[in-house]
């Protein structure tokens, strides 16, 4: 009877760790879709404005545009700002641009990855990345970018 009580308690702590890492799977996976959300919404801020934003919250598209022939649009980059996956928090390392503004942003997490390797093209750079907040997820003009679906 002990070594039955050994051997499931042994069962459920390899589950443990089973569920645990298909957890850490999902929230990277979750983790490169928002930083691929934040750098295609800040490349497109700076294909209108040629310039990159000072905060985050100006991708949320809150002041208006102008324009000379007609009414301010109010143009969304964002739809919202999204949490950190792996901290649960909106808590985002704010990568500064050269010249001003935010280029692009990392997460704040010093877990390391489960993922090494076949990332897209923009984030090869992962794969030697010892935490999650080595994955920067950053616009620069001129280089390839994962496009929208939707204009």
């Amino acid at each position: 009877m002990l070594a039955l009580l050994v051997l499931i308690g042994l069962l459920l702590a390899a589950a443990g760790e089973v569920a645990s890492k298909t957890a850490q799977r999902e929230r990277e996976a979750q983790l490169l879709w928002v930083g691929h959300e934040y750098r295609t919404a800040i490349g497109r801020y700076w294909a209108r404005r040629r310039a990159y934003p000072q905060t985050l919250e100006e991708l949320l598209g809150t002041a208006p545009l102008g324009t000379a022939s007609s009414a301010p649009v109010l143009v969304r980059y964002l739809r919202q700002l999204y949490r950190d996956p792996m901290t649960n928090a909106a808590d985002w390392v704010l990568v500064p641009a050269p010249s001003g503004g935010i280029m692009g942003v990392s997460s704040r997490s010093k877990r390391a990855p489960l993922k090494t390797g076949n990332f897209d093209p923009d984030d090869q750079a992962f794969a030697s990345a010892s935490t999650y907040g080595d994955w920067q997820f950053v616009f620069q003009p001129g280089t390839f970018h994962r496009r929208p679906l939707l204009p």
